[in-house]
């Protein structure tokens, strides 16, 4: 079966005139771009219903809808909206017989839970509490609603005392806060006391709202979901209604170094104590799916306490028994979610591979794995008998909804890709190539063509370092770094996944940990001589080096270790002082797996590859860009680099958010990043 060649025509633009793409992408155009997400199908398959988010034309604030359409029609009627103009929603779900919608809105001016109609109608109210829900899940029978709230634990479910204790504390005349314990602060938020916790309340009937809850999670000390990513993906129903199924790490001291998460079952009373279903496994269990019949658990594990790009295995876990077993084992891919298929012999899951991100289906029984959908990167999916719907993106289009069936049909687009939003835009087309790097092992990148790319011209270069460092600059779109905005600007782009990317087993993904300054560095460098050999229309004499977080950090090591091809140099969110990152940054078990222990255990671990002790071969130009609210690589790194440069005299500029976290979200702050980050190419490697 192979799903990925056939693209039907769009329906939507069928009546736009053709336009000639005469220009490149910049980034105005792509903050303006509708964005696509959360495609939902009804039980039976028939209707599609996701959200849509339209920027305003001054490009300064977003706002979401859902809209559906009829899959039983093959005409070219487009989705209609099926929210009401003016509310701002997100995270749709479907009801049990497939006639109700449901969504999040802060409508009534706090996040609560609506109901309405699938086929059109006035929303309904469910939920009215004092306190923002942050996700939900509809029971099987639809008679009752889990929901997560973040509140105080003496406050138990009464959602009215823990909103009085945050206008307390706002009203209070002292600002000062007395921390007993790590973590004061998370990613970009400062601790205040609160949890995310779980409830569970009677769905309501008629006009009535539900006000109060039953908590399930009150004696789990922990985040449900966790933070400051977690998502109704870490909590499910039990299919007789009767219990939920949740991850959580247990919080005491240990949690800021910890990523031991394990797997409770919740009874709905909120009166029996938790059980942990995965006590045995000291690392990450998480993504719980029962089975049809509620006999079988279907998970996500990782192996290695304190790892957190770890490979996740797919499990399952026999409930009578207590026993469990990994699936497809020897398949050396890691799992990004679990959606059964209604027969429940199959999981459709998508993981990073060699570049791409595909969707594959897993045999339950036998543990063989097929490739489904390749071809860019698949980053949802929902399944409802015979029919798939997904959302796919690649380094030529943001998502982009599909429908298709787990037969093999073609893929039915149901929304337009970025070039048929911007037809007047042309993209750099792409290739993917590969060398030998570290160890004479293969390793592979990719080279993004200028727009306006004519044979036999040369172009100068943007050489991107992807962050993670277990991540990948791979076949897929970027909202924050996108090389089209590159490439629109009339530049080449070559991107490398080093030692250490994700998508090519996890022994080279483990390759990078204790080792950041020397095998991705080697694998940097000899990719940078093959793209040069292998493209010739690269100026190696005129490129700029870029990267964010630990691409940042690498482009400081590289200002000390691998200067001379670099004309300047750009460095978002870095870490320039390692031995530092390990005492401030929030998230502990990262630095001490990365360098092998605690700063005070492993000094030496720290300043093996610490860039700050390599400034005095410091020498090419170098914009330094940062965030006041970056808690994972505190905006000191930044100014250190910049204090740095500026004493040695080295020409250099500091581009400094007062409200951003480690990424740039804001779209005007977006659209002042590339403007700044592009004068810079510009000033160094020309137009």
């Amino acid at each position: 079966m192979n799903l990925r060649f056939a693209l039907l025509p769009l329906c939507l633009l069928a009546s736009v005139p053709a336009l000639a793409a005469n220009r490149g992408l910049d980034v105005r155009d792509m903050v303006a771009l509708d964005r696509y997400s959360s495609p939902v199908l009804s039980p039976d398959g028939s209707q599609l219903v996701f959200a849509k988010r339209v920027m305003d034309q001054a490009r300064t604030k977003a706002s979401t809808s859902l809209w559906r359409r009829n899959l039983l029609t093959r005409d070219q009627r487009p989705p209609s909206r099926l929210t009401p103009d003016g509310w701002n929603v997100n995270s749709p779900s479907f009801s049990a017989d497939g006639k109700t919608v449901y969504f999040l809105s802060s409508q009534s001016g706090s996040q609560q839970l609506y109901a309405m109609p699938a086929e059109g109608g006035k929303p309904r109210q469910l939920t009215d509490i004092a306190l923002d829900v942050g996700s939900y899940k509809i029971s099987p029978d639809d008679g009752r609603i889990a929901f997560t709230v973040d509140t105080f634990a003496d406050c138990g479910a009464d959602f009215a005392c823990s909103k009085k204790k945050l206008d307390d504390t706002e009203a209070s005349p002292a600002t000062g806060v007395v921390f007993d314990q790590l973590f004061v602060r998370h990613w970009d938020t400062w601790n205040d006391g609160r949890r995310s916790r779980l409830y569970v309340a009677d769905m309501p009937a008629g006009k009535a709202m539900a006000k109060a809850a039953t908590g399930l999670s009150q004696a789990l000390v922990g985040d449900l979901p966790s933070k400051p990513f977690g998502d109704d993906s870490e909590y499910t129903w039990a299919p007789d209604g009767a219990s939920l199924v949740a991850s959580v790490r247990v919080a005491d001291k240990s949690e800021p170094w910890s990523t031991n998460f394990d797997l409770y079952q919740l009874a709905i009373d909120g009166k029996s104590a938790p059980k942990n279903l995965t006590a045995s496994n000291p690392a990450w269990d998480t993504g719980p799916v029962f089975s049809a019949d509620g006999k079988t658990l279907y998970y996500r594990a990782m192996k290695r306490p304190g790892f957190e790009a770890d490979r996740f295995a797919l499990m399952a876990l026999d409930l009578a028994s207590g026993n469990s077993r990994e699936i497809a084992a020897d398949w050396d891919r890691s799992a990004d979610g679990i959606t059964l298929a209604d027969d429940g012999n199959s999981i459709y899951t998508t993981a990073q591979d060699l570049g791409e991100h595909p969707l594959f289906k897993v045999d339950i029984a036998s543990g063989a794995v097929q490739k489904i959908i390749g071809d860019g990167s698949v980053s949802s999916i929902d399944i409802a008998g015979d029919t798939l719907a997904l959302s796919r993106n690649s380094l030529t289009s943001g998502d982009q909804l599909f429908t298709t069936t787990l037969a093999g049909q073609p893929l039915r687009a149901i929304t337009p890709s970025a070039g048929e939003m911007l037809p007047e835009v042309k993209f750099g087309d792409f290739e993917q190539f590969s060398f030998k790097g570290w160890n004479n092992e293969t390793v592979h990148g990719y080279v993004v063509k200028p727009w306006n790319y004519q044979e036999g011209k040369t172009y100068p270069v943007a050489f991107l370092v992807h962050g993670g460092p277990q991540g990948s600059f791979g076949n897929g779109w970027s909202y924050r770094w996108n090389p089209q905005t590159y490439a629109g600007q009339g530049y080449a782009v070559v991107m490398i996944d080093f030692h250490g990317s994700t998508g090519y087993g996890q022994a080279f993904t483990d390759a990078i940990s204790q080792h950041w300054g020397d095998r991705p560095l080697e694998d940097l460098q000899k990719g940078w001589a093959a793209a040069q050999q292998q493209y010739r229309f690269l100026d190696g004499d005129k490129a700029c080096a870029l990267g964010a977080s630990y691409g940042g950090y690498m482009v400081y090591w590289m200002a000390g270790k691998w200067n001379k091809p670099w004309k300047c140099l750009v460095d978002h969110d870095g870490v320039f002082d390692n031995r530092m990152m390990g005492y401030s940054t929030e998230e502990l078990w990262f630095s001490e797996w990365e360098n092998g222990g605690t700063p005070y255990e492993n000094p030496e671990g720290y300043e093996k590859f610490n860039p700050a002790l390599h400034v005095d071969q410091w020498k090419v130009p170098m914009l330094v860009i940062h965030g006041q609210m970056d808690f994972r690589i505190p905006v000191e790194q930044g100014l250190a680099a910049f204090s740095a440069l500026q004493r040695k005299g080295i020409e250099s500029k500091l581009l400094y958010f007062p409200d951003e976290n480690h990424w740039v979200l804001k779209p005007q702050n977006s659209i002042l990043w590339h403007d700044t980050v592009n004068d810079w190419l510009k000033q160094h490697i020309g137009e």
